[in-house]
């Protein structure tokens, strides 16, 4: 079965989220991707936890499909290996520490200059000009810099997301440029370097928030699982537990005071006449909303909110997802081999028509060294061609 970057290869000297999580999405969709590993244990998400068959969940969530290759980038011998595969591939992704590609000779400059069809992409967590540009950059660490953990949480008490919003926002952002770069490479012939930063990619997405604080002059409110400036939107207790429900326009709610809480008065109240002030009396009304649930059991509030096209959604467990019956009935899982044994994962969001993604093995730390050392046939000494200059001395 053909796919999308078929014939394409990717070398990545990638750890943590942001790049393995842009490189996994390509991997999928057929490029070959060579996943370089240092020395001594390899990625660091290797070690994050050991919940998945005694595996870390973030590495076997974002490494299917790749080839992992031991390379020491400051032993001579291994940077030429490196040099020789990256001049035989399309796209080149880093998301070393702050300097380091540069000191290790890996800069698109360099690279580029007798590759010009190479797509360079470099992650960072804070660009490359700036106060912050030596700075480390770690996932929470971005979040609180951009201003989302203290627009989340409760008004107690500010609190970090689930996810690792910072670096998937990162990654998002360097997969579709680097796709972008090779649909303008077929119509150029050229590659290009790329730059994407986790601030700046976390920012993108704060931007309401920073419109809602900056021009309306208040701080957004933390407002724990509610909406902070839709009503009533969020959690409302019914008899026995939460049922989480959304109105989004005047006329849902009309329906719902009519069709649900059967209080047609209560859609004209001044007091809620629009979402406004609504927002601005959300305890008072959910008072109103929850004395009104508790007479029901939050099946039966889930049945009146269906019946009536309110949307409203049952608060489940991350584990319960994998039991979900919308995924299960549309075939979304499929089994992904790990060193360990097969997994469940989740086929890629966007599916194209007549297409399956690759979905590969989850690869054991340095399981293709040999066969990339046999394949690319590298002289190990220090005089090999096209290597960068010695960095031994220096820290990445």
């Amino acid at each position: 079965m053909r796919r999308p970057l078929d014939g394409l290869t990717v070398v990545s000297l990638e750890q943590a989220v942001a790049a393995p999580f842009a490189t996994r999405q390509l991997a999928d969709l057929g490029a070959r991707v060579i996943k370089v590993e240092r020395p001594g244990g390899g990625d660091f998400a290797r070690g994050y936890d050991r919940t998945t068959l005694g595996q870390s969940s973030h590495f076997v969530w974002l490494n299917r499909g790749k080839e992992s290759v031991e390379l020491d980038v400051k032993d001579p011998g291994d940077r030429g290996l490196l040099v020789r595969l990256i001049d035989a591939a399309d796209v080149f992704v880093q998301n070393l520490a702050p300097g380091a590609a540069d000191r290790l000779g890996l800069s698109p400059s360099v690279l580029r200059a007798n590759r010009p069809r190479l797509i360079c992409c470099s992650i960072s967590g804070y660009g490359q000009d700036g106060p912050y540009r030596a700075k480390k950059a770690y996932d929470l660490l971005v979040q609180c810099e951009a201003g989302l953990v203290m627009a989340t949480g409760t008004p107690e008490s500010p609190a970090r997301p689930g996810i690792s919003v910072a670096d998937i926002a990162a990654g998002m952002y360097a997969y579709t440029g680097i796709l972008t770069a090779l649909y303008d490479r077929e119509r150029t012939g050229a590659g290009t370097a790329l730059h994407v930063t986790m601030i700046d990619a976390l920012s993108e997405w704060m931007t309401q928030p920073v419109y809602f604080s900056y021009y309306g002059g208040q701080p957004l409110p933390r407002t724990g699982a509610r909406h902070p400036s839709i009503s009533p939107y969020g959690p409302f207790n019914a008899s026995d537990g939460a049922v989480f429900f959304g109105i989004q326009n005047e006329r849902e709610w009309l329906v719902f005071c009519r069709d649900v809480l059967h209080e047609s008065d209560l859609a004209t109240d001044v007091r809620f006449a629009s979402n406004p002030e609504r927002a601005a009396r959300n305890d008072e009304l959910t008072a109103i909303i929850e004395d009104l649930f508790a007479r029901q059991t939050a099946d039966e509030v889930i049945a009146a909110l269906e019946a009536a096209g309110i949307a409203c959604a049952r608060l489940r467990a991350p584990g319960e997802l994998t039991r979900h019956p919308e995924l299960r009935a549309r075939g979304r899982w499929r089994p992904v081999l790990t060193p360990e044994g097969d997994i469940d994962a989740l086929l890629p969001p966007v599916q194209a028509a007549g297409q399956e993604p690759v979905m590969g093995p989850v690869p054991a730390f340095g399981e293709h060294t040999a066969a990339i050392h046999a394949e690319f046939g590298v002289v190990r000494d220090s005089a090999s061609a096209g290597l960068p200059g010695d960095v031994s001395n220096r820290d990445e």
